[in-house]
């Protein structure tokens, strides 16, 4: 069964720093790319960042650049997202996700974790 766990979530001042993870389980994702959505009751899911198993090809959501940072740790099959510089508009439930499409969108993720909600105060 594949599974993608979340965790790291929770709430935090405006300015500072969260670290999120994803731990990734029940099959191979190494041909796999890996990212990070959000949503906001209400919106739309959106995509924060996504990177390769190998570490390259990282991609950002334009607000969070220089402040969101993506890694994989293949040994251990875990994603993360060090969020710093958290911002009240930063506030949502976090997705992790993984896709075997080129390109990490919402319409080609093959498969979500439940999220984990951040929540950062004024």
């Amino acid at each position: 069964q594949v599974q993608l766990v979340e965790s790291g979530g929770g709430l935090v001042q405006a300015g500072g720093s969260l670290r999120l993870s994803c731990a990734a389980s029940g099959r191979t994702f190494s041909n796999y790319r890996m990212g990070w959505f959000r949503q906001v009751p209400g919106k739309e899911r959106e995509f924060v960042a996504a990177i390769n198993w190998n570490g390259g090809r990282v991609k950002y959501l334009d607000s969070v650049k220089g402040r969101f940072a993506i890694s994989s740790d293949n040994a251990k099959n875990t994603v993360y997202l060090q969020m710093n510089s958290l911002k009240p508009e930063d506030t949502a439930v976090y997705y992790c996700a993984a896709g075997s499409a080129y390109y990490l969108l919402e319409g080609t993720v093959d498969y979500w974790g439940k999220g984990t909600l951040v929540t950062v105060s004024p």
